[in-house]
C-alpha cells in the first residue's frame, strides 16, 4: 500500500510542470484574447479595461498563474473567454465524444495489433510475417491528416459508403442516457441509428487506432518471437502439450507484458492525436475544441484541458503498472 501511495505522489510534480510549461506557453504566445473578441467592433479604451478585468487579464502573469494552481486544486478552472460558461461545464460537454472516440481507436488497434503480431511471429518469414512488418511500417510513417483525408476521399466522396463529418446523422439522434451514443443508441433500442453512429465512427477511429496498431503489431512480434525461444517453452512442447495450449497459455502471457506498457503509452498518445483526427473529421470532442480555442487564445479552457490530457495520460501509464503485477507477479510496483 506505502508503494502504491507513493507511486501515486509521484504524479503531482508531473502535473505541476505541465501546468507551468503550458500556462506559460499560452501567455507567451502572440495575440491578445481581448482584441480577438473585440473584433472590428467599435468599443472606448475605458470598455476595453473593463472587459480585461472581467476576464483576469488586466494582472501580472505571476499573479495569474498563482491564481490558476489555487483554482486548479479545487476543480475551479474560471469561465471560459468564449462561451462565457465555466470551463469544467465546456470540457465535460464534449469530453464523451472524445472518450468514444478513443475507446473504438483503442479496440481496433488491440483487436488487429495483437493477433498480426502473433501470427507474424509464428509465421517468420513467411507472407503473413512480411505483409504485417510493411504495414506496421507504413502505419507509423503515415501522417494521421494525411490518412485521414485519403479515407475520406475515397470511403465518403468517391465511394459514398460512409458520412464524412459528425457523430450522427440529425434523423437518428436520441436523448442521451450516458452521452455515448454507441451506447445511447442500443439502450434506447435505436439499432438503424446505433449503425448511423458506428458508421460516423469507423472512419475517425481507423485514422486514430492506425499509428497504435502499427506499434503494437511490431511489439507483438518481437516479444511473441523472444518469448517461443524461452525454455520453458522447449519443455512444454517436449511434454507434448498442444501448439494451441503453448500459443496461448504460456507464451502470449508473458509476451504481452510489453505490449501492455506500450499500448499505455500509446493510449495517452490518443489523446494527443485525436486533435487533428477531430478537426479533419469535424468530430465534436474535446481535441477540435482545443484547437478551436488555441486559435482564439481561450487560455483558461486550453489549460485545463490539457492539464486534464496530463492527468489522464499519468493515470493510464499508473495502470499499466498494475497491469503488470497481473501479468507477471515477479514484477513489483
Amino acid at each position: 500500500m506505502g508503494k502504491l501511495v507513493e507511486r501515486l505522489l509521484q504524479l503531482v510534480p508531473v502535473l505541476l510542470g505541465v501546468s507551468t510549461i503550458v500556462f506559460l506557453m499560452m501567455a507567451l504566445t502572440p495575440g491578445d484574447p481581448v482584441e480577438i473578441m473585440i473584433g472590428d467592433q467599435p468599443i472606448t479604451p475605458a470598455e476595453e479595461l473593463t472587459l480585461r478585468q472581467d476576464l483576469g487579464l488586466d494582472k501580472p502573469i505571476g499573479e495569474r498563474f498563482v491564481v490558476f494552481l489555487e483554482n486548479a486544486v479545487t476543480g475551479d478552472f474560471g469561465m471560459s473567454l468564449f462561451h462565457r460558461r465555466p470551463v469544467f461545464d465546456v470540457i465535460v460537454e464534449r469530453l464523451p465524444a472524445t472518450i468514444e472516440l478513443s475507446l473504438v481507436a483503442l479496440i481496433i488497434a488491440l483487436a488487429t495489433s495483437i493477433p498480426l503480431g502473433v501470427m507474424a511471429a509464428i509465421k517468420k518469414n513467411t507472407i503473413i510475417d512480411r505483409v504485417a512488418t510493411i504495414g506496421s511500417l507504413l502505419g507509423v510513417s503515415l501522417p494521421g491528416f494525411w490518412f485521414g483525408i485519403l479515407l475520406l476521399m475515397l470511403f465518403a466522396v468517391q465511394l459514398r459508403l460512409l458520412p464524412v463529418s459528425g457523430r450522427i446523422g440529425f434523423d437518428s439522434e436520441v436523448a442521451p442516457i450516458t452521452h455515448f451514443l454507441l451506447i445511447d443508441t442500443l439502450l434506447r433500442g435505436r439499432l438503424d441509428a446505433f449503425w448511423d453512429a458506428l458508421s460516423h465512427i469507423l472512419l475517425p477511429a481507423i485514422t486514430l487506432g492506425l499509428p497504435m496498431t502499427a506499434i503494437l503489431t511490431r511489439v507483438t512480434r518481437t516479444s511473441m518471437l523472444e518469448v517461443l525461444r524461452q525454455d520453458y517453452v522447449a519443455f512444454a512442447e517436449a511434454k507434448g502439450l498442444s501448439r494451441r495450449r503453448i500459443l496461448f497459455r504460456h507464451a502470449l502471457k508473458n509476451a504481452l507484458i510489453p505490449t501492455v506498457s506500450v499500448a499505455a503509452l500509446e493510449t495517452g498518445s490518443l489523446l494527443g492525436g485525436n486533435m487533428i483526427v477531430e478537426t479533419v473529421f469535424g468530430w465534436p470532442g474535446l481535441g477540435r475544441l482545443v484547437v478551436e480555442s488555441i486559435f482564439v487564445r481561450n487560455y483558461p479552457l486550453v489549460q485545463a484541458a490539457v492539464l486534464f490530457y496530463a492527468v489522464t495520460y499519468v493515470l493510464v501509464n499508473f495502470v499499466a503498472d498494475l497491469l503488470y503485477t497481473l501479468l507477471n507477479p515477479r514484477v513489483k510496483l
